[in-house]
């Protein structure tokens, strides 16, 4: 890929996607999952691009939002309202009563006081609201904290007890339809086991709820799959992360559903910045570059590690920060990272940035969001341009006139 002639172009930073290599790991992820009726919704919260969106549509994927606007987003590129779910701990009564306007596959329940809420609004509307239960199997994850989902002291789901309590009332609630039951442990798991141990004990609720004469269409295996950010790190196995959920289905007649997000974009993004200067504080090198965590905000926030590459730099070697520029001591995006000495423009490569880069980021320091890019079939194009200065103050403004 010529860079030089992109960035001079598009002007640096901006992100770029390989649409082909999210559709290799979506028909990957498909095939591992061919022996049982299984459909994949596509997590938005980690690229919501509306691009990306359609070509995933266009590929027959559903769509997992934890928002109304996500939602949109999703109806927005010609989605079918029976290919969509909703998440999330926090749904408001606005977003349920959208989600419900617009005929979705199924919400995922989150607490006991959620359902209610769900049924008063299902029976204001004079309609069911298909639910699905987000149960939380207490199982350890191992990864980071802020990405755990699935231990008793995590914010989400409920109890295996407390679902069998929300199960019984909403299959004798007249506005409610129990479709499916919903796990999801954590992110970035490059070990599927503990994903295998979870599903072998929502199986076994399943099969008490069935004994109740409640009957489940769906097993919502949530999502979480990782991907390999450093070089000679492991991804997961598709085939043994799929058999073991099967053997935790056998007996049960249910269509499996999966939440990826990471898994399909994460590899596919590169976040392409700009060298401003170099600089030495007695004995520490510093590379500053044009990007900043308001564009990439995981290595500030999770201590992440993206691989970092300089394409037409092949100067000594030595180790350094690379941090943007924005008023804060977090700002870095590699810490005493072993790279080739720089010159002002030089062109780096902040690798693995597909998923929660563009969407994480923000206008911190009055800085604009940056364009993004698809390749797709060896051609480039812009898929979201630029903001401008006018673009980020436009709804302040508004309130200046008046």
């Amino acid at each position: 890929m010529d860079y030089k002639k992109l960035k001079q172009q598009y002007q640096t930073p901006f992100y770029i996607y390989d649409f082909d290599e999210v559709k290799q790991r979506f028909f990957a992820l498909k095939e591992a999952f061919k022996a049982r009726k299984a459909q994949i919704f596509y997590a938005l919260k980690a690229n919501s691009n509306l691009s990306l969106l359609k070509m995933l549509s266009e590929l027959d994927s559903g769509f997992d939002c934890v928002s109304k606007n996500e939602i949109a987003r999703a109806l927005k590129v010609g989605a079918k309202p029976y290919k969509i779910i909703f998440s999330g701990v926090g749904k408001s009564e606005d977003e349920l009563n959208f989600a419900l306007e617009n005929n979705i596959l199924y919400i995922n329940l989150e607490s006991y006081a959620e359902m209610l809420l769900l049924e008063k609004i299902a029976k204001n509307m004079g309609k069911k609201a298909r639910i699905s239960v987000r149960v939380n199997p207490n199982v350890d994850a191992k990864t980071h904290p802020y990405i755990s989902t699935g231990l008793k002291k995590d914010k989400f789901g409920v109890s295996i007890e407390e679902a069998k309590k929300i199960y019984l009332y909403a299959s004798k609630a007249e506005f409610l339809e129990p479709v499916g039951v919903h796990f999801h442990i954590g992110s970035q798991l490059l070990n599927t086991a503990p994903i295998a141990e979870a599903a072998s004990i929502v199986a076994n609720l399943v099969k008490e709820l069935k004994a109740l004469k409640i009957e489940l269409k769906f097993f919502d295996i949530g999502g979480g799959l990782g991907i390999s950010y450093e070089k000679n790190e492991p991804e997961p196995n598709l085939y043994d992360y799929a058999q073991g959920i099967l053997a935790s289905l056998k007996g049960l007649d249910l269509s499996i559903g999966l939440e990826p997000g990471r898994f399909l974009v994460g590899k596919a993004g590169v976040l392409i910045t700009s060298v401003l200067y170099e600089k030495q504080n007695e004995d520490k090198r510093f590379i500053i570059v044009d990007a900043a965590m308001n564009d990439l905000i995981r290595p500030s926030l999770y201590n992440a590690y993206h691989e970092i590459i300089l394409p037409y730099s092949s100067g000594e070697i030595s180790p350094c920060d690379v941090v943007g520029g924005i008023c804060e001591s977090g700002d870095f995006f590699a810490k005493d990272r072993a790279l080739p000495s720089t010159k002002q423009g030089d062109i780096m490569l902040i690798k693995n940035a597909g998923a929660y880069g563009f969407s994480m980021s923000s206008n911190y320091n009055s800085r604009n969001k940056v364009c993004e890019l698809a390749l797709e079939n060896g051609k480039i194009r812009l898929i979201r341009k630029r903001e401008s200065f006018e673009d980020q103050i436009a709804l302040e403004l508004e309130c200046l006139k008046g």
